[in-house]
């Protein structure tokens, strides 16, 4: 009678232990099938070696989200990445996530997913600066998200203008104030000179005065090159060249009084006075510079904005763990703010600006980072203009590589950007042409259009 007891009792022992490793193991099954994986190509990531803070961000991430991993793609040439892309579309391998050199590319390719029902409703999302967030729409649909936001615009070099006794320009700075800083900062034979590109001007110049135009006077509608605004922004490049107030525009022999061989060394040893740089250059510039500057954008006051996008792939499978991840390397408040973080604790200067208008994320990064222009700049984003490099279809071929059928020196067939630098030269006269150069810079940005549909 004991044994049977005996018995009944350790049967029961295993059947309960058997109900519990069953649940034990049902649990590790379904934790198992609700785990992912998903692929992320960057040109920002780095070596496993070097562990830079791509990759930190993404082992955060995965602590986070412990039922994500993050496979990182290094089978993708950085310098020729849309190539690589193709190839990896041919192979049916795209990444779930990857940088996008532009955005057009990749809609005309097919390559990317719309995510605008993924970000509609999203509280960070919402908090990207509104000129952002419309550059990379296509209509209703929204085909890139932004990875990375820089400042375009004039860094000054407070202490030169003071040993000079002038007042160095500031972040609003007006055309002619602008213009004086350029022209009494420049003493050559001292090796001082006022701005480094003045080829640069031809872009800003329409948006910073008009605010019905923008970065090479693009609107949607097109371009206005033979708008009155943009050869006068050409004619301000063409005095500041000629009259040798740009380090780019000097003799050799000129060059030789400046300690430097190129602009940025001449930068970097204190003989510019205005240097057109992006806020991408401002962690070399705090290791670097042992001179007071400040970031002053450009005349006028308005905040040129120049991002780049990442695309999630139309072929994922996971489109909403995609869209989680992209979000916490790049505009989410929680991702920035854990970047900051890291950053800090390694005592380096961050690469780029926040991309969101959140106040906590603000007061984060401007404890870090203290250059008041940048401030300024965040306070004009309402009235921002975008770089149109990486959204704008056409646009390189509108602003630099159309042929224009002109001769011009040793080019037989001068292109859009060799005939504007021949006009700033002096060797050209612009009204001769830009007529004609505006109807082929909206043909190429027509053609683009067509090409994604649009």
């Amino acid at each position: 009678m004991k044994r049977l007891k005996f018995l009944a009792s350790l049967l029961t022992i295993v059947m309960l232990l058997g109900c519990n490793a069953s649940k034990e193991g049902g649990k590790a099954n379904e934790d198992n099938a609700n785990k992912v994986t998903i692929s992320y190509a960057s040109w920002g990531v780095g070596t496993e070696k070097e562990q830079n803070i791509q990759r930190k961000m993404i082992k955060e991430f995965e602590k986070k989200y412990p039922n994500i991993k993050v496979k990182i793609v290094e089978s993708i040439p950085n310098d020729k990445w849309n190539d690589g892309l193709a190839a990896a579309a041919s192979a049916k391998a795209m990444p779930d996530v990857f940088n996008l050199s532009d955005i057009p590319t990749a809609v005309a390719n097919d390559w990317v997913l719309d995510v605008a029902d993924l970000a509609k409703d999203d509280e960070d999302y919402a908090k990207v600066p509104e000129v952002v967030r419309d550059a990379a729409a296509y209509g209703d649909a929204i085909y890139a998200l932004p990875a990375g936001q820089q400042f375009l615009g004039y860094f000054v070099n407070k202490d030169l203008f003071n040993e000079a006794n002038l007042d160095a320009p500031e972040h609003g700075v007006s055309i002619n104030q602008f213009v004086d800083s350029v022209k009494n900062m420049t003493n050559i034979s001292k090796g001082q000179i006022g701005t480094n590109n003045p080829l640069a001007i031809l872009d800003w110049y329409p948006a910073a005065v008009s605010d019905s135009l923008g970065w090479y006077t693009y609107t949607e509608e097109g371009y206005h090159l033979d708008s009155k605004e943009f050869i006068s922004g050409l004619n301000l490049a063409k005095s500041i060249t000629t009259n040798n107030h740009a380090y780019e525009s000097l003799t050799d022999e000129q060059k030789g009084n400046f300690n430097g061989s190129h602009p940025g060394e001449v930068w970097a040893s204190g003989g510019l006075g205005l240097v057109w740089d992006g806020t991408w250059a401002i962690p070399a510039y705090a290791e670097n510079l042992d001179f007071d500057y400040d970031f002053i954008g450009i005349p006028g006051g308005r905040t040129v904005v120049a991002n780049d996008y990442i695309g999630i792939s139309k072929t994922t499978k996971h489109a909403k763990e995609a869209f989680l991840f992209t979000k916490w390397m790049t505009f989410g408040k929680e991702g920035y703010l854990k970047q900051i973080d890291l950053v800090a604790k390694e005592g380096k200067a961050l690469n780029g600006v926040p991309l969101t208008t959140d106040k906590e994320v603000l007061d984060a990064y401007f404890e870090i980072q203290d250059l008041p222009g940048i401030r300024k700049a965040y306070e004009n984003l309402d009235n921002a203009i975008i770089e149109p490099v990486k959204p704008v279809p056409g646009y390189v071929q509108s602003r630099w590589e159309a042929p224009t059928g002109v001769k011009i020196k040793d080019h037989p067939n001068a292109n859009m950007h060799q005939l504007l630098e021949a006009s700033v030269k002096g060797e050209i006269k612009i009204e001769d042409y830009i007529s004609e150069m505006n109807k082929l810079a909206n043909q190429k940005y027509k053609e683009a259009n067509e090409a994604i549909g649009k």
